[in-house]
């Protein structure tokens, strides 16, 4: 699997899309308001995520955006309390996370862990996905997280390829009107985690960072329909607005993700011609995301989901 296909099944969702445009226009007036004020923000300006430079910090991030969706059927849960409580997991017991540890963990243990008083959304589904890692570890990488990141030979590419190959739970795509659609957010998170937590060398050292795209979740779509980039159909705006569940995999949750990649990529290349300023797409990912974590009023699509 090519990195490209997420781009270009992407875009060939948005040639079809009907619930969903994406608003050219407003994006040229949002990237001149953009031009010069994307600030560079740091990978862990919370404090919130383990880091030790070295092959633990490996585990925990993949254990990490394993377990990173679907947050909001608990309105008081969110990322920062699994990355928190993975850290401090791994600050009293430096084995927390190996691989056969993470073969036995049931949804409570992990939810003693996390110190959160009551069952996590989709619990039984992270627990299986903690002994997915873990068991697949064991299996193809002598238990180390690091192992699979040296298999991928420097390549951001690679590595997306490689876990989406190894994990299941990685797998993220959809059907759409026939056609397979590759979004991979969890997976693609990891290389960011990676390269923004190593700072592009050593284990984060990715030759092809410029290849990943956006990370296609809940809140970067609804700062997008925020700025005006991205309009939604009465019926979806209703849905959306209204908190209703929007089905996976139905069209409409489809196109909100495949449409945000699309504007994006496309806020990329008019930063690139217009102002000659070389923009990553999960450095806009982060500012995108840093914005909308801010504004808790914020309306976004509702859907359950172990991808995003």
């Amino acid at each position: 699997m090519r990195m490209e296909d997420v781009v270009g099944t992407s875009a060939w969702v948005v040639s079809r899309s009907s619930h969903v445009k994406v608003d050219s226009v407003a994006l040229e007036e949002v990237i001149g308001e953009m031009e010069g004020s994307i600030p560079k923000i740091e990978w862990d300006f919370e404090g919130i995520h383990y880091f030790d430079n070295g092959p633990l910090t490996v585990q925990y991030l993949l254990v990490l955006d394993a377990l990173n969706f679907c947050f909001w059927p608990d309105k008081d849960l969110s990322y920062d309390h699994l990355a928190l409580g993975l850290k401090e997991a791994l600050q009293n017991d430096k084995s927390a996370l190996d691989a056969d540890r993470l073969q036995s963990y049931t949804g409570p243990e992990l939810r003693e862990m996390l110190k959160w008083p009551r069952p996590l959304p989709l619990e039984d589904e992270r627990a299986r996905l903690m002994l997915e890692v873990g068991l697949e570890l064991d299996r193809s990488f002598g238990g180390k997280a690091t192992n699979l990141v040296k298999a991928s030979g420097n390549s951001a590419l690679s590595l997306v390829a490689l876990v989406t190959k190894h994990f299941p739970g990685f797998r993220d795509h959809s059907l759409y009107k026939g056609h397979q659609v590759f979004f991979n957010k969890r997976a693609q998170i990891f290389v960011a985690d990676l390269w923004n937590a190593f700072k592009g060398k050593g284990f984060g050292g990715f030759y092809d960072i410029s290849s990943i795209t956006i990370f296609a979740d809940y809140i970067v779509p609804a700062v997008l329909r925020q700025l005006g980039i991205l309009k939604y159909s009465f019926s979806l705006s209703t849905s959306v607005d209204s908190s209703s569940e929007i089905g996976s995999g139905t069209e409409e949750e489809v196109e909100i993700r495949a449409c945000s990649i699309y504007a994006v990529e496309k806020a990329r290349e008019l930063l690139k011609s217009k102002y000659g300023k070389q923009v990553l797409s999960l450095e806009l990912d982060l500012w995108l995301w840093c914005r909308g974590v801010k504004n808790p009023s914020l309306k976004h699509h509702r859907t359950l989901s172990i991808y995003y």
